[in-house]
């Protein structure tokens, strides 16, 4: 429900009056209101709060973790492309992540000893099994694929980027640390403050990693177009290394409670 205030704050709209016979516009607010008849005001933080926050949040993206190694990884093995396919799975599991939180789920991960450690061992099993199929792969396939560039499986990859992400024990406890120091209660809904918080964050991370994605790529190319079938070979061992190494990383994940 809504009501049309000639004046106020909000969203404009405009109308059109006939008076004698030119038409004029004026120019309306709309405020949404409340079954009780008070106008409703979206929960944000104030612009001091909200500028703190996007400060911090580019500070942190910029700072390469798990998902820009496992993204720079994905690059440097199979291009830009499959790079890019990456940021947007793992844009898409972070996503999943801000829900959990925005839901409450995220603190009962961090809480629980159970949940936590569920978690976190299926990603880390995940990461590990992406590494094996990865060294498992021929050599004269990877050598195909370099010199024909193949087409790369666009499902499998975004699939796969959505599962490392969202199984990430450690985001959980990141946003369940970091998104409440930019809440506001008494402005009310914290589930909705805490969601608009964890998507902004998510947006600025899917740039920064897409650069990431775009340099290491760009330069994984230039030096393919050198080294041939040797570098590609080289490529396979490295990525199901740094795959490896970061489902161990999560394995040994712990969360410190009081």
């Amino acid at each position: 429900m809504v009501v049309w205030d000639d004046g106020c704050d909000g969203h404009y709209g405009f109308s059109s009056v006939a008076v004698a016979g030119n038409l004029h516009h004026r120019r309306y607010a709309v405020r949404p209101i409340l079954p009780g008849g008070s106008a409703y005001d979206p929960p944000m933080p104030d612009t001091h709060t909200l500028v703190l926050f996007l400060g911090a949040a580019l500070v942190l993206v910029l700072i390469p973790g798990p998902g820009v190694l496992y993204i720079v990884a994905r690059s440097v093995d199979q291009g830009r492309r499959a790079g890019l396919l990456s940021v947007l799975g793992v844009g898409c599991g972070n996503f999943i992540q801000v829900l959990w939180a925005a839901l409450g789920l995220s603190a009962l991960v961090a809480s629980s000893a159970t949940a936590f450690h569920v978690l976190k061992y299926v990603g880390a099993a995940y990461l590990i099994w992406l590494g094996i199929m990865r060294l498992r792969a021929r050599d004269e396939e990877i050598a195909l694929a370099v010199t024909e560039r193949q087409a790369v499986p666009t499902r499998r990859i975004v699939g796969q980027g959505v599962i490392v992400a969202a199984l990430n024990p450690k985001t959980a406890v990141f946003f369940v640390a970091f998104l409440p120091q930019f809440i506001d209660p008494d402005a009310g809904a914290v589930a909705l403050q805490a969601f608009l918080l964890g998507s902004t964050f998510v947006a600025l991370a899917l740039c920064t990693d897409g650069l990431y994605a775009l340099a290491s790529g760009t330069l994984a190319d230039r030096f393919r177009g050198r080294g041939g079938a040797r570098l590609a070979r080289a490529s396979k061992y490295g990525t199901a290394a740094v795959y490896m190494a970061l489902g161990a990383a999560t394995a040994a994940t712990g969360v410190r409670r009081t």
